[in-house]
């Protein structure tokens, strides 16, 4: 049982065998609804051929998401005490994450981003607490702290304040407003670093990154029953499903091969790299999983888009995902495992498979992709030195 209250102090961070705390798993499958609505969407609008339109209610929605569980997942790193006020102030933020997914498809749309916002100041709501607390039980943080409070309150009220106007406001006071949202912690760590534990870190990232290929799992297999409910079985369908699922596979394999919480642990001033350039990574995983979803229904004659439209919702957040996977780990550590060149290679390889499309049809397409990326994963393990995961 937790403690009914204990001092809020500084996590050691050469703390051995820090791992996530139930509490912290528990607040990431929250998560998995929000990330399951806005795949959804997305999905829907590849499938009706409107993938473009609703590109920016995807990664405005997302960073909500991305944004809010970041902000925690650090918080807890330097922080968690685990007592009954720390829970109660978790719980806040886990019923912020489900309003916001409540919200998803009215923002998708075009009907506003109300219960997304207001998702959005519950769930921090719960940190600034969590940041006061600290600031007052933390002599040593405190200055740190309460810069995070405040500034969090203050671009908090110009997410609110945004509401206020019609349709939300121009597209570019969006960008603005995340602008000044991510600014804060390089604001407020400007006064000293919080204690975060990097090997925690990065077991945090690996559990989020497998939730987010988890949500492309469960998308392809909705994708399956509706086919299967509309066509029944086929050798296309079995040859997506299953070039779908080793496509997957592969990502987490070369993901999972580089060692961020070594890397974090030299290189602790550039830990705003690699997390911030996590948010590309983890939106691609989830629009891998929308593409796969439609792809299998196209087979099975649920969904009637463009076949090689189709390809490229897969091919284009599979090329992002592989270069980002280099881009983030490259600043943390002496060398990289997967070779820059053979990253580029295969993106390039990745974003041209559909153009093949025609002759081979979305399952041929998808099977090229796959094949890049088994080449790619067997030049990896070839090298010398190469490691498959030190997280």
């Amino acid at each position: 049982m937790p403690s009914l209250v204990t001092r809020m102090t500084a996590r050691n961070t050469g703390e051995s065998h820090r791992a996530s705390s139930p509490l912290e798993l528990l607040f990431d499958l929250v998560f998995v609804v929000a990330i399951a609505q806005v795949a959804a969407q997305l999905a829907h609008s590849i499938a009706e051929g409107h993938a473009l339109e609703t590109l920016g209610p995807y990664l405005m929605v997302f960073f909500a998401i991305w944004w809010a569980w970041m902000n925690f997942t650090w918080f807890a790193s330097a922080y968690d005490t685990d007592d009954v006020p720390y829970r109660m102030a978790v719980l806040v933020q886990m019923a912020g994450v489900l309003i916001l997914a409540a919200g998803v498809p009215t923002a998708f749309a075009g009907e506003g981003f109300g219960a997304v916002t207001v998702g959005y100041l519950v769930m921090r709501v719960g940190l600034v607490a969590l940041w006061i607390r600290a600031g007052v039980q933390h002599p040593e943080g405190r200055a740190t702290a309460f810069r995070y409070a405040a500034a969090i309150s203050v671009v908090q009220a110009l997410w609110i304040a945004r509401l206020a106007l019609p349709d939300g406001g121009p597209w570019w006071l969006f960008v603005v407003i995340a602008v000044l949202d991510l600014s804060v912690p390089l604001w407020a760590e400007r006064t000293g670093s919080t204690a975060w534990h990097p090997h925690h870190i990065a077991e945090r990232y690996g559990l989020f990154t497998i939730i987010v290929l988890g949500e492309s799992v469960l998308a392809s297999t909705v994708g399956v029953q509706e086919a299967l409910a509309e066509t029944g079985l086929s050798a296309e369908l079995i040859v997506v499903a299953l070039a779908g699922l080793v496509l997957l596979f592969v990502l987490w394999w070369l993901y999972f091969s580089e060692p961020a919480g070594d890397g974090l642990e030299r290189r602790r001033d550039l830990s705003f790299v690699w997390g911030y350039g996590h948010y590309v990574v983890f939106a691609a995983l989830a629009a891998v999983g929308a593409g796969l979803e439609v792809a299998v229904q196209t087979v099975g004659g649920e969904a009637h888009a463009e076949p090689q439209a189709v390809a490229f919702a897969v091919a284009i957040p599979v090329a992002i995902v592989l270069v980002m996977i280099w881009a983030v780990h490259a600043p943390i550590v002496d060398r990289v495992v997967i070779n820059p060149v053979a990253i580029v290679a295969a993106a390039v390889l990745v974003v041209l498979a559909p153009l093949a499309t025609p002759a081979l049809g979305i399952a041929g397409a998808i099977v090229a992709i796959v094949a890049v990326l088994v080449a790619l994963l067997a030049f990896t393990l070839a090298r010398p030195g190469a490691r498959v995961s030190t997280r």
